[in-house]
């Protein structure tokens, strides 16, 4: 059967649950039908017995009494009305030992009661003495074997009792076991189409090019999910394509007339053109200095642009000594112009880590410390092993970051408030793109306090993705 909405799927996947429990119910409540059935029959017979066998002694008693007086007196009218006594005790007897498995006891009963109505004269005092007691005899062993039959019923009335709380307990875990096993396959069934578009959501956060195929059975709210969710991601990455190509044109085609307006203010800086003026030369200076943070701007984000275009970093075994060597190399200059000492402390001389991404970490927490480091004052980076991770500080001396400015430092386009010592107004993306080195490296940037310097950037990568 085709599922056409989550609200059916709930409620058939409910009733299913509940039909174990249902039979439950009913197999419980058709056996406790059935044992006060019992129970009723059971005490009915007893009462009826036990009333049968008091007759049958009062009457065996009433009997006796009248033959003894009869034996004496010799009226026709007690031997009546001993006869009589003597044929309600034979009904009486029919209706008991019809209950009864030991006929022996019936049949001597029988025999006294037949004795006593074909012998009318009897001389012999001590044969009627020892027949009356023969008689009372057989009345007991009666009455003693309608016990052991109502005790032996009410043993097997327990037994019943007992095998069906047995039974009633198997039943009873093993439907409530299959109405588990009915809820957590419903449950499946209600939870596969879900996780289903969390595997959606998930591949379109991570950018992925193909996502799973849209589901063609299931509720048709959660497949209606499916087909907004496709038509989002077929949405973001127009919007990314067209972003990247923003960038990457944008940034191509302002180089070619910034290098021509860099050019032009060299050659009036100069005076090739001619002498300039003292104004004339401010505003050339000015001009400098804002080509040059616009060269820096553009720059950085074609940098930004290059690192959203990689997906997935690639892993290799990377000598550190030769990439920190390499970029201290590159910043030497910037180095020597605000005259810090950078000391390097490397404790783990291979890394397996994308050394692109690693070498931007790098690039940009350095230029961080050179541009907001105080000038002169050495800079510290060390990279060593703590536990399972592997972290890289780079500390310098300077104002310090308030608590309240630490986290925003890493997104986009986020500056501080401290002025450069380049006097260059920063585009707010170096320490973005550390957060983003890191994070797709699965590790993490932060801004932490240390004894040893003002201002610590530390990364922390995962052990597990290094070798020592």
């Amino acid at each position: 059967m085709q599922i056409g909405s989550l609200r059916q799927l709930t409620l058939i996947s409910f009733l299913i649950a509940l039909v174990p429990l249902a039979v439950l119910l009913w197999h419980s409540q058709s056996t406790l039908t059935k044992m006060a059935q019992i129970a009723a029959s059971e005490a009915q017979f007893s009462v009826n017995m036990a009333r049968q066998v008091g007759d049958m002694e009062n009457i065996a008693i009433d009997a006796e009494r009248l033959i003894r007086q009869y034996h004496v007196i010799k009226k026709d009218e007690l031997k009546q009305l001993s006869d009589n006594y003597l044929t309600r005790l034979q009904e009486k007897r029919i209706i008991v030992c019809q209950e009864l498995t030991e006929a022996f006891i019936c049949e001597a009963l029988e025999g006294r009661i037949q004795w006593f109505l074909m012998n009318t004269e009897i001389e012999d005092q001590l044969l009627l003495d020892a027949q009356l007691a023969e008689f009372r005899r057989s009345i007991a062993e009666l009455h003693q074997q309608v016990d052991t039959l109502l005790d032996n019923r009410i043993q097997q009335q327990r037994d019943y009792v007992d095998s069906v709380q047995q039974t009633q307990a198997w039943l009873t875990a093993l439907l409530v076991t299959f109405s588990l096993i009915l809820i957590v396959f419903a449950t499946q069934l209600i939870l596969a189409p879900v996780a289903k578009i969390e595997r959606v959501i998930k591949e379109i956060a991570a950018q992925s090019e193909s996502l799973p195929k849209i589901s063609t059975s299931g509720p048709k709210e959660l497949i209606e999910v499916e087909h907004k969710l496709h038509r989002l991601a077929d949405r973001l990455n127009q919007l990314e394509h067209l972003r990247h190509a923003l960038l990457r044109h944008a940034s191509h085609e302002l180089k070619t007339p910034l290098a021509s307006i860099k050019e032009g203010c060299s050659l009036l800086s100069e005076s090739v053109v001619g002498p300039l003026n003292a104004q004339q030369k401010e505003v050339v200076s000015l001009l400098t200095s804002s080509t040059e943070r616009l060269n820096l701007l553009i720059e950085q984000l074609l940098d930004y642009n290059l690192l959203l275009q990689q997906a997935k970093p690639v892993y290799e075994k990377t000598d550190m000594n030769r990439l920190f060597s390499a970029a201290l190399t590159d910043n030497a200059l910037a180095i020597k112009q605000n005259s810090n000492a950078v000391s390097t402390d490397i404790q783990v001389p291979f890394m397996h880590v994308d050394p692109n991404l690693f070498r931007r970490i790098i690039d940009n927490l350095l230029s961080n410390a050179l541009a907001h480091g105080t000038i002169g004052r050495p800079i510290d980076i060390k990279l060593y092993k703590q536990r399972d991770m592997l972290i890289l500080d780079v500390a310098n001396r300077g104002r310090k970051i308030p608590l309240e400015q630490r986290k925003m430092l890493f997104e986009p386009f986020k500056r501080g408030e401290h002025r450069r010592n380049d006097r260059v107004i920063g585009s707010g993306l170096g320490l973005s793109i550390v957060a983003d080195c890191a994070r797709m490296m699965h590790g993490s940037v932060e801004i932490v306090d240390v004894d040893y310097a003002d201002v610590c950037m530390r990364v922390i990568l995962p052990a597990e993705d290094s070798t020592i």
